[in-house]
């Protein structure tokens, strides 16, 4: 109590005593002395000037290994101090870890329970100061799964884990989802039968007698595709999914429920593979929808959620199943009694729009009558139905084309504006940011009278504390302890008229709240520049004004905001600025220094919402999925800059972030990861092609940067091949002649993909690639004998001709006089893909 008020420089003597504290040959009066050590636990921020000296003084402590008491004491007291230390205790910390294993094995052996609370450290140096503990990373998970095996627990673990995933309910216990008649308002279960899976009890389970146990089985192969999705996606897809489409007719409908689940993850996690198999998933989805009992909303759900997942990835695949799917939607919307289904309906409509485009332009009448009947809801039981509807107006704004939509885009921003003034909802107000967003897409002009209103709504949205909650821990002594003045602790706190910020423990924002900051991002940084805003203020000193304003306001949310998918908004609206005003966004004096470096931090995992995770699931694979997609986001800012200055100006900075991304490249990093980094680079290349300067620094960084992409066309995963294919084009185009001399092995490399490649989207980026290696230095290229082999590939694999002309530049430009007609026939009439344009 008294450490917590009285900082240790005005308490020399304690300072003292605890550097004493290992001094005494008497291992009793050692452990009792070490015991002071828990007086820094009280207040450990007081102690940080003072924390080389006691690091220095637990390097003895730790190596008292018969001393247990002292053992656990001193860990507890590193725990507490590991979240203070900063880079000038790093080295000492690090050099403690080896000492703190061994440490850690004795205090096992005498005291079980401290040694669990005690291996806490770990968790504490890995959310705190990670860095410290990669050196030791191979030893500590040896120490752990050591520990798990020593005492057997491996078996125990998976015994008592896999019969809580297959144990059939007690009577009046069932979960939600498999009763006969939920009604489909129940919060999602956190069972821990949704969380456990273990592969090798899985087989049993599936060809059990017991429903519960096929259950249990079907929802190990549902989680598995999260956390494992690079392997069953790679390795084992095709059986797993057999498996699955098995469950869905089952005759037991708890069986039938885990399917659709398991399906759903399967289209969520294992594209785009997953999508090969459309014939074979398709009818069972719109069989099982047709013949559903409406009253059992939770099975609904799920074979919405199935059927949404897949259908998003189909393209214009979906065309064949159209028919049905809408007939199924429509009568949903006009016949169904639950709002549930109406609202399912409703969303699936949107996923239905995002793959079919214009497809759904004979269904867009139907659907438009349908929605508007809940647009106008007032009443609190209709709004997820109303802010639903919202979703997919939106989304039908962006994909049913320009011509369609147009006629109601000003109708639609009345609609937002009313839906504002009389609502006070975040989630409704959200929607209305984000169909705002979509009609300037499509008719800016329609905003333009109502752009002052709608942005002061999203500049108050972002501004407001509402939904933010203060969480008070301070008090004086302990909480049932009173101050000298007789009053509580809680008291104090109520007679302040404004408590201070060091009072408040932290805060918590709901998550309503958070998704309407980050789409009001989104959305302001797309109205600005498709609106006529952009036009009047392009190129001209208000736009500056503008930027001075918003960028600085996008880079310190990036550094400070908490919440990883606010940050996501942020970017994707920072990105979208740069897309379009180019270079305009970078004139301001460090601002492209600034920019890179925001870059740079969250590849390196350095913000403040990579290291706090906010108030995100605390679920391990879930936050490595987010700190990927952030990843991703910032990303994609680094051609965006390549693209909107000269090469030679963003060449250093382009210099510092190439290692952080080519390190996701190597064999051991996800595909994802793989995907990115290769991906990223092929992007930037390209971006190098149309900047000054950027043939010879893109010459410059070719040592560097061919062996992996060259690396990346071997790649296991067709996706990392595809973006590689695509990244060594570029290269070929950015760097020119300077590359020439390794065309004969880039050539080799496309001959021996093409004799084994069945991948479309690979051989389509390869036929790019040799268009663009052609027009770079035509006489490097053996043309007739890149027409033989492209001209075998495209009988191998049958595919037709495509009236998309890819490559015209390259046909008008470079070739009316090499009598190649054949091959530019041929490269011409490829069907295209997003990374072909030239």
């Amino acid at each position: 109590v008294m450490v917590k008020h009285e900082t240790p420089d005005r308490w020399p003597a304690l300072l003292e005593l605890l550097n004493q504290s290992t001094k005494s040959n008497n291992p009793q009066d050692r452990q009792v002395q070490v015991s002071y050590l828990k007086v820094v636990e009280s207040n450990p921020e007081a102690f940080k000037p003072h924390y080389r000296q006691l690091l220095q003084l637990f390097g003895t402590v730790l190596q008292d290994l018969n001393n247990p008491p002292a053992l656990y004491y001193c860990i507890l007291t590193l725990t507490a101090m590991t979240p203070y230390t900063g880079s000038e205790e790093m080295n000492l910390m690090r050099s403690l870890i080896p000492n703190l294993i061994v440490a850690l094995k004795h205090l096992l052996k005498a005291d079980q329970d401290q040694a669990s609370e005690a291996m806490e450290v770990f968790d504490e140096l890995m959310e705190s100061e990670v860095s410290i503990i990669v050196p030791h990373i191979a030893e500590i998970v040896r120490f752990c799964l050591e520990t798990v095996l020593k005492h057997k627990l491996l078996n125990p673990i998976l015994q008592t884990i896999f019969p809580v995933l297959s144990a059939a309910p007690p009577p009046g216990e069932e979960d939600p989802e498999d009763e006969e008649n939920d009604s489909g308002d129940q919060s999602d279960s956190e069972n821990p039968k949704h969380c456990a899976a273990q592969m090798p009890l899985t087989q049993a389970c599936l060809a059990s007698e017991n429903p519960y146990e096929r259950k249990g089985g079907i929802m190990c192969l549902a989680v598995l595709a999260e956390g494992c999705a690079d392997h069953i996606r790679t390795k084992m897809l095709s059986s797993v999914l057999q498996t699955v489409c098995r469950s869905l007719s089952d005759s037991n409908q708890v069986v039938r429920s885990a399917g659709l689940f398991a399906l759903g993850q399967f289209s969520e996690y294992l594209q785009p593979d997953v999508s090969k198999y459309c014939d074979e998933l398709m009818p069972l989805l719109l069989g099982y929808l047709s013949s559903l009992n409406e009253a059992k909303v939770g099975h609904v759900t799920k074979a919405f959620y199935a059927l949404e997942n897949f259908m998003e990835n189909l393209g214009s695949d979906i065309a064949p199943y159209l028919p049905t799917l809408m007939d199924t939607m429509l009568s949903a919307l006009n016949n169904a009694s639950s709002l549930k289904i109406k609202e399912l309906a409703v969303s699936a409509i949107g996923a239905i729009a995002n793959a079919a485009k214009e497809l759904l332009v004979p269904y867009f009448p139907p659907v438009i009558e349908s929605l508007k009947g809940f647009l106008t809801a007032t009443t609190e039981e209709m709004r997820p139905l109303q802010t639903q509807a919202l979703d997919t107006l939106s989304v039908l704004a962006r994909t049913i084309g320009n011509d369609v939509f147009s006629p109601l885009a000003a109708e639609c921003v009345q609609l937002g504006l009313n839906l504002t003034d009389t609502i006070d909802d975040p989630d409704l107000r959200r929607c209305t940011y984000s169909l705002y967003s979509a009609v300037s897409t499509v008719s800016p002009d329609c905003l333009t009278p109502h752009l002052t209103a709608i942005t002061t709504v999203m500049l108050l949205a972002l501004k407001s504390t509402e939904g933010v909650t203060e969480d008070k821990t301070f008090v004086l002594l302990d909480d049932d302890d009173e101050d000298e003045d007789g009053k509580d602790g809680d008291a104090v706190l109520e007679d302040e008229a404004e408590p201070d910020i060091h009072d408040v423990a932290g805060f918590s924002v709901e998550n309503a709240y958070i998704d309407e900051k980050e789409d009001a991002c989104d959305a302001l940084g797309e109205i600005a520049f498709n609106t006529g805003y952009r036009q009047l203020c392009l190129c001209s000193p208000a736009l500056q004004k503008l930027l001075d304003i918003v960028l600085p306001c996008f880079l310190e949310a990036v550094r400070t905001e908490r919440e990883r998918q606010v940050v996501m908004g942020v970017f994707e609206a920072m990105n979208s600025v740069l897309k379009s005003c180019q270079g305009e966004a970078l004139k301001s004096p460090g601002r492209l220094q600034e920019i890179s470096h925001v870059i740079r931090d969250v590849l390196k995992k350095k913000t403040l919402c990579q290291d706090s995770g906010g108030d995100e699931p605390d679920d391990d694979d879930q936050q490595a999925e987010y700190d990927a997609m952030l990843q991703e986001f910032a990303g994609e800012g680094i051609p965006l800059l390549a693209s909107a200055v000269p090469a030679d100006t963003f060449a250093p900075f382009l210099n510092d972030l190439l290692p952080l991304i080519m390190s996701k490249a190597k064999s051991s990093c996800t595909v994802a990861d793989r995907s990115f980094s290769v991906g990223t680079i092929g992007e930037v290349l390209q971006a190098l092609v149309s900047v000054s300067g950027g043939r010879g620094v893109a010459g410059r960084l070719s040592n560097r940067l061919l062996p992996v992409l060259v690396a990346g066309v071997k790649d296991s995963d067709a996706e990392v091949r595809n973006n590689s294919v695509f990244g060594l084009g570029s290269l070929a185009q950015a760097a020119g002649p300077i590359v020439a001399s390794d065309y004969p092995m880039m050539l080799s490399l496309f001959s021996n993909l093409l004799t084994k490649e069945s991948d479309r989207r690979v051989i389509d980026n390869l036929c790019a690639a040799l268009c663009r290696m052609i027009m770079s230095n035509v006489d490097a290229v053996p043309l007739e004998q890149v027409e033989l082999i492209v001209m075998s590939s495209k009988e191998r694999i049958n595919l037709p001709f495509c009236p998309g002309m890819l490559c015209s530049q390259v046909a008008d430009e470079h070739f009316k006089c090499t009598g190649t007609v054949n091959l530019v026939a041929y490269l011409t009439a490829w069907p295209c893909c997003r990374h072909m344009t030239m």
